[in-house]
């Protein structure tokens, strides 16, 4: 059964909308936590958008589960998180106009500086995962880097339909596939909601999916507790 990672950014979005005390990325953190969550996502942002360092601090003190800390791969990020300690870093392509993540990192323009990054962040005992498309070249990268996790970016296959969905579900597959038998563990995300999940948690080689939009969205409905189970209840394997 793949576990549940849930970000919870855009719980911050709604309060730095207004710059005030709430509503709390802690406080949703901690309620997912007792509704089923596996781990618990944040991306501190260069421009600071959304999570605030104090959130990952106050993060790192409650949680009872696991913290995965998305950042870019620089020299900032990396002190902070060697401060902090996240149970894992997922290293992730980030730029200033971008709604959201847009893509995976590029392993071949930006492998010596990956492999940095992920040298001095194992030297603090970090695990870290790689935020990539699946693409056979990409996985192969990782590995190179020394990625001890990849997170198989899902976009493409959230945006297609018909054939074309299940042409891009089976290169998910392969890719997790292929970092599986290359030594390395797979997580996956990007664009995963209540109508597309499944599909992506019966790939055997995946172990976390990581979902923070329609698990926020959805709770602004029937809070955070139902959305979460909600989620859960959809990657659990199907028993007959």
């Amino acid at each position: 059964m793949a576990r549940l990672g849930v970000n919870v950014d855009h719980v911050a979005t709604l309060r730095e909308a207004r710059r005030a005390k709430e509503p709390s990325p802690v406080i949703a953190a901690v309620l997912a936590e007792f509704a089923g969550a596996d781990s618990i996502v944040v991306h501190l942002r260069e421009d600071r958008r959304h999570i605030q360092e104090r959130d990952v601090r106050l993060l790192r003190e409650l949680l009872r589960t696991r913290l995965d800390l998305e950042m870019a791969a620089t020299d900032e990020m990396i002190k902070i998180a060697l401060d902090i300690k996240p149970d894992l870093v997922t290293l992730v392509p980030e730029r200033r106009q971008e709604l959201t993540t847009e893509g995976g990192l590029n392993l071949v323009l930006h492998q010596d500086e990956l492999k940095k990054a992920i040298e001095l962040l194992h030297e603090g005992e970090i695990p870290v995962s790689i935020f990539i498309d699946p693409d056979p070249i990409q996985i192969k990268g990782a590995q190179k880097a020394q990625a001890d996790i990849v997170e198989i970016h899902t976009g493409r296959y959230v945006n297609s339909s018909g054939q074309n969905r299940e042409t891009e579900l089976h290169q998910v597959s392969e890719a997790a596939k292929l970092a599986s038998k290359l030594g390395m563990r797979v997580n996956a995300g990007h664009g995963l909601d209540y109508s597309n999940v499944t599909a992506v948690s019966e790939l055997p080689e995946i172990e976390e999916l990581n979902i923070g939009h329609s698990i926020i969205a959805r709770a602004a409905f029937v809070g955070i507790d139902q959305a979460v189970r909600e989620m859960k209840s959809l990657i659990q394997p199907k028993t007959h």
